[in-house]
């Protein structure tokens, strides 16, 4: 391990193999920190918490400290991180609370840009992205490869599918499906992340049922009802299909429409 002399680690603290901790940060008591962890200086993490292996986490970030839910009276509430996840600066993200699970979690290998924020009970998949300023409300749930765009607000409660592009300054309200990009405030369907797609290996005849999907959702006038009623055939052919059926047989909020 490299501490730095004015870093302040509690006793409580456990921190694995060839952590790097930098100047004035601190470690709080409940804290576990994975293998090739660095934190960079002027990074405070509080517990209980535990953080996985080959973490960087840049200065000023700010990372299971107590909600801001009014409701929160200091209960023994965590944040669980995976691997390989990148918190840029001032980042900040919050343990649970007892109205829900009493975790924040998070997966491996996301990217939190400079002013991200992560709620209160947020659950985040793998490989996501938050651009700068790209924020989530308490109870949150995204799943892998989606993107947040810059400044993007989530509501409380929503859920973001799986490959999903929020677009810059976009507010949800309302669940967004996997594979939908949306845009504006209140946040609106605006295409299939083909791109997206592309780039991580789905063929082409999967992201055109997507497409007919996403017309299905979107373009034809339909009920949800009968937009997935119409989606049956493509469903048995293409798990992404599938996967769009699931998260709307899922979805508490409705989705953006």
């Amino acid at each position: 391990m490299l501490i730095h002399p004015t870093a302040i680690i509690e006793p409580g603290a456990q921190l694995g193999e060839n952590v790097k901790v930098g100047p004035y940060s601190y470690i709080g008591n409940d804290v576990v920190i994975g293998d090739n962890t660095i934190i960079e200086s002027h990074v405070v993490v509080k517990g209980p918490s535990t953080i996985g292996k080959g973490n960087h986490f840049y200065q000023f970030a700010s990372i299971g400290e107590a909600c801001q839910d009014k409701k929160y009276k200091d209960e023994p509430t965590q944040l669980i991180m995976g691997d390989n996840n990148i918190v840029r600066e001032c980042a900040t993200i919050h343990r649970g609370t007892i109205q829900d699970k009493g975790v924040t979690k998070i997966g491996s290998n996301n990217l939190f840009m400079a002013y991200t924020h992560i709620a209160h009970d947020a659950v985040i998949g793998n490989n996501v992205i938050f651009s700068n300023g790209a924020s989530v409300a308490g109870h949150v749930h995204v799943g892998d490869w989606a993107i947040l765009a810059g400044n993007t607000g989530v509501h409380q409660f929503c859920k973001i599918g799986a490959h999903a592009f929020i677009g810059m300054y976009s507010g949800v309200s309302k669940d967004v499906p996997p594979f939908v990009t949306t845009t504006g405030m209140p946040a609106k369907p605006a295409a299939v992340n083909t791109e997206g797609m592309k780039r991580r290996g789905f063929e082409s005849d999967e992201i055109m049922a997507v497409r007919r999907a996403y017309k299905a959702l979107y373009r034809k006038g339909l009920t949800l009802d009968e937009a997935v009623t119409s989606l049956a055939d493509d469903a048995k052919q293409f798990a992404a299909v599938q996967s769009m059926i699931d998260f709307l047989d899922t979805s508490e909020r409705g989705i953006i429409r």
